[in-house]
């Protein structure tokens, strides 16, 4: 989203203040929310588990749900673990696949939580895969429908603009509860399969901060589609 806006839509092509605003409070939200969770899991990472590594664990907590079926191979990178139910298989990072602290056992139960969503039908989790071929559409279009509106002084585009961006609020805004309840599976989990109560602390540490990542980027789509909001009611008014 550029930070200036103006020929002919009527914001004038001057330096915009309050979106300056909103790039500030997004910055500051993303990075703490990113420190948060990178302070948690280095803790974390210290403290040993039950002598089992991430993989292992995730394993039994599928097997446990009947989700023996899910594959679970490496990705390179750091904390890029994920669950794809496109081919129905966890992607963990060397660090939670190999390692057996309690950080690697909460995110890697944590992705094993998606896959249990998957196989139990969970509505919200089913929701946001339907939103997600939408939402990839929208996002590479929805700027270049709103560029069109203020050169062309369409208000109708720019309307449509904002209607395509508010898939991407929407989109996080579901995530929310998804993220949520594959957490909470996991902690359960682990909880359920022996672990010392600081061992269960901590893992829920560890996902209480990572789960602040995707707060945070949804407060972040919410305050841009507030300022696109603002500023389309503000050229409309004058």
């Amino acid at each position: 989203m550029p930070l200036y806006y103006g020929y002919g839509y009527g914001y004038g092509a001057m330096f915009d203040p309050l979106y300056l605003v909103v790039v500030i409070v997004s910055l500051v939200l993303g990075l703490a929310a990113q420190a948060y969770i990178n302070r948690a899991y280095r803790t974390w990472s210290k403290v040993s588990s039950d002598g089992c590594s991430g993989e292992d664990v995730a394993r039994r907590m599928l097997e446990a749900n009947g989700c023996g079926t899910v594959g679970i191979r490496r990705v390179n990178g750091h904390l890029t673990d994920h669950y794809d139910p496109r081919d129905n298989n966890l992607y963990l990072s060397s660090e939670n696949m190999l390692g057996g602290s309690v950080a690697s056992v909460a995110v890697a139960c944590h992705e094993a939580g998606h896959a249990v969503q998957r196989a139990r039908g969970f509505s919200m989790f089913k929701m946001r895969q339907a939103l997600v071929p939408v939402v990839n559409f929208t996002q590479s279009i929805w700027m270049i429908v709103l560029l069109l509106g203020i050169f062309m002084n369409m208000a109708g585009l720019t309307t449509i603009a904002i209607a395509l961006f508010a898939f991407s609020v929407v989109f996080q805004l579901v995530t929310l509860p998804v993220e949520f309840d594959a957490s909470r599976r996991a902690v359960a989990y682990i909880q359920e399969s022996g672990m010392s109560a600081q061992q269960v602390e901590g893992a829920r540490k560890v996902l209480t901060a990572a789960a602040l990542t995707y707060v945070a980027a949804a407060l972040t789509s919410i305050l841009q589609l507030l300022y696109l909001l603002a500023r389309t009611q503000r050229s409309q008014n004058d």
